[in-house]
């Protein structure tokens, strides 16, 4: 059924949001690199392949426990260009900031912003501010996009995973999700609950030092793990197939999704990734991964399978088995 007004769930990431970039934006931008649909635009420019991406950060509150909007803006495009397979460079900042906003939260927002760039270690090079009307955008909107080089030996896309590859998840899961939906809320737990954001990009480089056969990255971001897995399942035309009982959530962040009914696999992460690997090497990627200090929890969660293709399956701790569906709704909105 067709919608005749865009709703909340069209910015979920989940199954709304990708039938309206299927159906309306598609059609109309068609060409082969948006068609690839990846985190960022890969192409060749002068003999170099190049990736570029970006995005735009509502997040609500703008302050929560383990970051803000600001470096939360600058971690989010340096992971979508790393999971080009990319070495992030270069970025521009686009500001849409509300008249009676706290110059003393601004400048809070840009220092943020730059020390997470010193962490990346990337430059932002332009920009733009614009102020609009007291009510017409809520506090503060940010708008990141960068660009960065894909070295001559790297080669992932949605489209390559390959039965038999292993998938590695670099660390516990729904930590940022449920940390902004408690602190939106006003909810408070026995332990502290704090987002993953984070920049990524180090650690990729350091897989691919530490082996070629990476074919597919992704930051499971709004729509989560369950819906990023559905994702290259349809793009490669494969079953995948994880396990329950091995997947990370950390106690206080299960507790909280049990009380609040949601299912961790749905809710965004801003400084994880998932890594289709050849299961020769899935070994000394893992290494590499728990080498670096965001992803010292970093577990194989499951593998590509021949059956099943286009679908995820989950064998879950009792011993059965479920369908792991895309999201079908926005469980939180304003999440990132």
């Amino acid at each position: 059924m067709k919608n005749d007004k865009i709703l909340l769930d069209h910015g979920s990431g989940g199954l709304i949001s990708h039938h309206l970039t299927l159906d309306m934006m598609l059609p109309v931008f068609d060409n082969p690199i948006l068609a690839q649909l990846n985190d960022g635009a890969i192409f060749e420019l002068n003999g170099v392949r190049m990736a570029f991406s970006t995005d735009t950060y509502t997040v609500d509150p703008i302050f929560f426990p383990g970051g803000n909007i600001g470096d939360l803006a600058i971690n989010g495009t340096v992971n979508d260009i790393a999971m080009c397979g990319a070495d992030p460079q270069y970025l521009s900042v686009g500001l849409i900031i509300e008249e009676g906003f706290a110059v003393d939260d601004l400048e809070r927002i840009i220092k943020e912003m730059g020390a997470a760039a010193g962490r990346a270690g990337v430059t932002v090079v332009t920009g733009d501010t614009k102020v609009v009307p007291r009510g017409a955008v809520d506090k503060i909107f940010i708008n990141t996009s960068g660009i960065g080089v894909i070295p001559e030996n790297v080669n992932v896309a949605s489209n390559r995973a390959g039965a038999g590859d292993r998938i590695i998840l670099s660390g516990s899961i729904a930590d940022h999700g449920i940390t902004v939906l408690t602190r939106r809320e006003g909810l408070s737990f026995d332990s502290d609950l704090t987002s993953d954001s984070a920049p990524l990009n180090h650690m990729v480089r350091n897989m691919f030092a530490a082996g070629d056969g990476i074919h597919v990255l992704r930051d499971p971001t709004r729509g989560g793990v369950g819906t990023a897995l559905n994702e290259i399942a349809e793009k490669s035309q494969v079953g995948i197939k994880i396990y329950e009982d091995v997947i990370p959530v950390k106690d206080q962040v299960a507790a909280a999704c049990e009380l609040l009914g949601f299912d961790p696999l749905y809710l965004a992460n801003e400084g994880k990734l998932l890594a289709f690997v050849s299961a020769g090497q899935a070994d000394a990627i893992i290494e590499a991964v728990k080498a670096d200090p965001y992803g010292k929890d970093a577990v194989v969660i499951g593998q590509v399978v021949a059956e099943h293709p286009g679908k995820v399956v989950m064998q879950t701790r009792i011993g059965g088995s479920r369908i792991v569906d895309m999201l079908a709704g926005e469980q939180l909105p304003r999440i990132c």
